[in-house]
C-alpha cells in the first residue's frame, strides 16, 4: 500500500427528524484486564478486581462528594443532546447514591440494591461550564455518604441524533492541485502503511543551528505528523525560557521543538513512532507535555467547523494521553480541549472522534497528544492511518428564526440565506427576510444569524452578536456586530423582519447589521421601574475548611451566597441595569457572578462585578448602580445559552457577618428609556420570589422561609436535611432548583 497525506471533505445533510442511536462508550469490565478510569479523588477506597470497579467505605463522610470517581474515559459531548447511561451495579446496602454527568445536576441519584441490576439513567445532559468536565463528558459517582461495598461491572452511554445521508468524499490537494507530499500517490488514507521509510528531504531540512526549518513555516501543515521528544528534538539557540526557568536564564541544552515524527517499520508496514524519554525538567516538575505527538491538518479551522480525526494507535506499555488543539506551529498551544483522552494498550486500536471547533479553538491547525499523563517513564507510542476529515458546509450569511409565544422553533437546516441587495438608503449589502407578510402565524421574535449552514452545532458555533438595543424603525440604526457562539438576537416585537448585513471586507465576523420591522406587533412601551423595598438579611457563618483541603484550609468565598433571580432567562448580549442598597455588620468585600441553570444545576458563567474598595460593604447603608451586559461566553470560552440569576459571594472574609440588601431594582436598559422607566422589569415589586440565600459550605440553596429538620433515618447517624430532602450542615434559607426552574417548597 502507498503511504499518503490527503484531506477528505465529509459531505452530509440531515434527513427529516429521524433519529439514530449513537453509542458513545460501552465497556464490560467483567471481561476487561484494566479499568481505564479518568479521575478519582480517594484511590484508597476504589479498586479494580475480579472484573468489577469496587468501592468500599467503613464510614460515612460529611458530604456525598467527599468520595468521587469517574467510571470511564471521558466522551466528547454535545451540549444539546440528552444521554442515556446504563450501569450494572450492586451493593451490600440498599441506598441511593449521588451521581453527576459531566458536572451537571443529572442524573442526580442512582439506586443501589443488594442484587445485580441494570440501572438505566435517562435524560442526562452536559454542563459545559464545569471546570473538569468541560469537553469530556463522563459519569461521576459520588458515594461519600455510603457505608459498605459497591460493585459496577458494565457501563454504556448513548444518545440520539439525526440520521445522516451516506457520505460523499473529496480529496484535499494543495492550492496548485498537487498532492500534499510531492511524489506520493493519493489513495483513501492520509498516512499509513508507508512504503518509504523517511520523510521527503524538504520535510527534514534544518537551519544552521540544527532546527527543522518547517516547525513554524508556511509548509508546516503539509507535514501530517510531528513529535517532541524530551532531550532529542532540541533548538540549541539558547533562548531564555521564562516558563521553565522563572529567572530567565537560558536552558543549557536548548528548548525542545517539534520535528517531523519518526517513521519506522512495523509488522505489516510502517508507522509513526514516538520513543518518549523520561520526562525530566531541570527547573520544574515533569509535565504531561514533556513528550508529545501532533496530527496536523493543511489549514486552520474556524469556529463552527466540524472535524473528524481518525487513526490507529498502540504503545509498548499501557498509557493515557491528553489532547489539545494547537496552532500551525505545532508547539504553539491554543486550547486545552482537543479530541478527549486517548487510552493506549499494547494492541492496535482504531480511534475516530468528531468535534465541532469552538470560538476558543478558532484557527486551530493540529491535535497535540500529551504523552506523559500517567507517569514519567520512557515508553514507545505508535500511530498509523492518520486521517483528518471536515464536513463541507454552506458558507455565507444565514438567518434562522423562532417565536417563543407561538412555538415556532429554530430550523437551522433550512435557515434563510442572505442575498445581495440594497439597504433602505440604496447602499449595497446582504439582505434576508424572516416571516411572511400577511401571515401572522409566521411572525418571529427571535433570530440567530450565522456564517455556516448544514450542521446544527456549526450554525450555532458561527453566529454573530449585534451591539446595542434593536428598534426596528430607524433606517440608520446600524449595529456593530462581532462573532458570538450560539447568540440569540431578541427582537423588540413579533413580526416580519427584514435584516441587512454589511460585513467587513477583511473579516466577515465583524461588520454592521440593521433590523427593520415590515409588519407586526407594536414595540413594547416603557413602564415604571419597580423597587422591591423589603430587606434581605443573610446571617453568614464563619468560613470553614472544606473537604479535600490541606491542613490549614479556610474554605471558599462562595460558602455563603445571595441569589438574585430574573423573572425570565436573559439572552447573551441583553443589557440590564441593577440598583440596590446594602450594608453589613462588619466591613467586607463581595463578588458577584453571572449564573445560569442547566438541567437543574446552577451553572457558573463568569464574574459580574466586585463590591470592594470604595464599593465594599460598610456598617452604614450604601447604594450602587451597575450596567450589566449578559455575557456570550463562559469563563472557559464556551457559549452561554441564557443567564438566569446573579450570585453574590458573601464569604470573602473568613469571619461570620450579617449582610443586608434592600430597595433592589433590576431592569432592562434601552436607548429610548425615559427617566424612571424601562421596557421591562426583571424582578417583582413585592415578595421574595426573586431572592434566595445559601449558608455554609456543602449546602444547597433552597427557597427562603424553609425550616431545616433533622432526620436520623437517612444514614443511621445524625444528619440535617431540609424539607426538600437535601442534606445540609445547619438551618438556613435558600432555593431549590428542579428541571431548570425555582421550586418553592412549602
Amino acid at each position: 500500500m502507498k503511504k499518503l497525506f490527503t484531506l477528505f471533505a465529509f459531505l452530509t445533510c440531515f434527513l427529516g427528524a429521524k433519529a439514530v442511536t449513537v453509542v458513545d462508550f460501552e465497556k464490560d469490565y467483567s471481561t476487561a484486564a484494566t479499568w481505564e478510569h479518568g479521575w478519582l479523588n480517594e484511590e484508597a477506597h476504589i479498586k479494580f478486581e475480579d472484573g468489577a470497579i469496587h468501592f468500599h467505605s467503613d464510614e460515612a463522610q460529611s458530604a456525598f462528594f467527599d468520595f468521587q470517581y469517574q467510571l470511564h474515559p471521558g466522551i466528547q459531548v454535545d451540549n444539546d443532546a440528552h444521554y442515556t447511561i446504563t450501569l450494572r451495579i450492586k451493593g451490600t446496602v440498599a441506598q441511593e447514591i449521588h451521581a453527576s454527568f459531566s458536572g451537571s445536576g443529572t442524573p442526580g441519584m442512582i439506586p443501589v440494591t443488594t442484587d445485580w441490576v441494570d440501572v438505566v439513567l435517562e435524560d442526562c445532559v452536559n454542563d459545559p461550564s464545569a471546570a473538569y468536565f468541560a469537553s469530556s463528558g463522563s459519569l461521576l459517582i459520588q458515594p461519600g455518604d455510603y457505608v459498605g461495598d459497591i460493585w459496577i461491572t458494565y457501563i454504556k452511554i448513548t444518545h440520539e441524533e439525526k440520521e445522516s445521508r451516506p457520505a460523499t468524499w473529496q480529496e484535499w490537494l494543495t492550492d496548485d492541485g498537487q498532492p500534499i507530499i510531492p511524489g506520493v500517490e493519493h489513495t483513501n488514507k492520509w498516512m499509513g502503511d508507508a512504503e518509504f521509510g523517511q520523510w521527503p528531504d524538504w520535510a527534514l531540512a534544518k537551519d544552521e543551528s540544527g532546527v527543522n526549518i518547517n516547525w513554524r513555516g508556511e509548509r508546516t501543515g503539509e507535514i501530517c505528523a510531528w513529535s517532541i521528544v524530551r532531550g532529542k528534538n532540541i533548538d540549541p539557540s539558547q533562548t531564555p525560557d521564562p516558563v521553565n526557568d522563572p529567572d530567565g536564564n537560558p536552558i543549557a541544552e536548548g528548548k525542545p521543538r517539534p520535528f517531523p515524527c519518526d517513521i519506522e517499520e512495523v509488522p505489516g508496514g510502517h508507522a509513526f513512532v514516538v520513543h518518549s524519554t523520561a520526562a525530566d525538567n531541570q527547573y520544574t516538575d515533569w509535565q504531561a507535555w514533556d513528550n508529545q505527538f501532533f496530527i496536523m491538518s493543511p489549514k486552520g479551522w474556524k469556529s463552527g467547523s466540524v472535524i473528524r480525526v481518525s487513526f490507529k494507535y498502540k504503545a509498548e506499555k499501557a498509557a493515557t494521553a491528553q489532547t489539545q488543539i494547537h496552532h500551525q506551529n505545532p508547539s504553539w498551544y491554543l486550547f486545552y480541549q482537543g479530541i478527549g483522552d486517548v487510552n493506549f494498550t499494547t494492541e492496535w486500536q482504531e480511534y475516530s472522534k468528531e468535534i465541532t471547533f469552538s470560538d476558543s479553538q478558532n484557527d486551530g491547525w493540529c491535535v497535540a497528544f500529551n504523552l506523559n499523563v500517567d507517569n514519567k517513564e520512557p515508553n514507545t507510542f505508535y500511530f498509523d492511518d492518520l486521517k483528518w476529515e471536515t464536513m463541507v458546509l454552506d458558507e455565507g450569511f444565514f438567518v434562522a428564526s423562532s417565536n417563543s409565544t407561538t412555538g415556532i422553533e429554530y430550523d437551522f437546516d433550512n435557515a434563510t440565506e442572505f442575498v445581495e441587495g440594497v439597504d433602505p438608503n440604496n447602499e449595497p449589502c446582504l439582505v434576508a427576510t424572516v416571516g411572511t407578510e400577511g401571515k401572522q402565524d409566521t411572525w418571529v421574535n427571535e433570530v440567530m444569524i450565522s456564517t455556516l449552514r448544514g450542521h446544527d452545532k456549526s450554525f450555532k458555533g458561527a453566529t454573530i452578536k449585534p451591539e446595542g438595543t434593536i428598534k426596528g424603525d430607524d433606517p440608520d440604526d446600524w449595529k456593530d456586530y462581532q462573532a458570538g457562539s450560539s447568540y440569540k438576537i431578541a427582537l423588540p416585537a413579533a413580526g416580519v423582519w427584514k435584516i441587512y448585513v454589511a460585513p467587513s471586507e477583511e473579516d466577515a465576523t465583524k461588520g454592521q447589521v440593521l433590523f427593520m420591522k415590515v409588519e407586526g406587533e407594536a414595540n413594547k412601551e416603557p413602564v415604571e421601574i419597580v423597587t422591591n423595598d423589603q430587606e434581605i438579611v443573610i446571617e453568614a457563618t464563619e468560613r470553614q475548611p472544606t473537604s479535600g483541603e490541606e491542613e490549614g484550609g479556610t474554605g471558599n468565598t462562595w460558602d455563603n451566597q445571595f441569589f438574585l433571580y430574573s423573572n425570565r432567562n436573559l439572552a447573551p448580549g441583553e443589557e440590564t441595569v441593577l440598583e440596590f442598597e446594602y450594608k453589613a455588620t462588619t466591613q467586607a468585600k463581595s463578588t458577584a457572578a453571572f449564573q445560569g441553570i442547566v438541567a437543574g444545576n446552577p451553572d457558573y458563567i463568569t464574574g459580574a462585578f466586585d463590591l470592594d474598595n470604595d464599593d465594599a460593604f460598610d456598617t452604614e447603608w450604601k447604594s450602587v448602580k451597575k450596567e450589566l451586559t449578559m455575557p456570550a461566553k463562559k469563563w472557559d470560552g464556551t457559549a452561554v445559552d441564557a443567564v438566569t440569576f446573579i450570585t453574590f459571594d458573601l464569604a470573602c472574609m473568613k469571619e461570620a457577618n450579617t449582610y443586608t440588601f434592600k430597595n433592589i431594582k433590576w431592569y432592562m436598559k434601552g436607548d429610548e428609556n425615559a427617566e424612571g422607566k424601562t421596557l421591562e422589569n426583571l424582578i417583582n415589586a413585592t415578595g421574595a420570589e426573586n431572592f434566595a440565600i445559601k449558608i455554609g459550605a456543602g449546602t444547597d440553596p433552597v427557597p427562603m422561609g424553609i425550616e431545616a429538620v433533622v432526620d436520623k433515618a437517612k444514614t443511621g447517624s445524625t444528619a440535617t436535611y431540609n424539607l426538600a430532602g437535601q442534606r445540609i450542615s445547619k438551618e438556613y434559607k435558600g432555593i431549590v432548583i428542579k428541571d431548570g426552574k425555582k421550586v418553592v417548597v412549602k
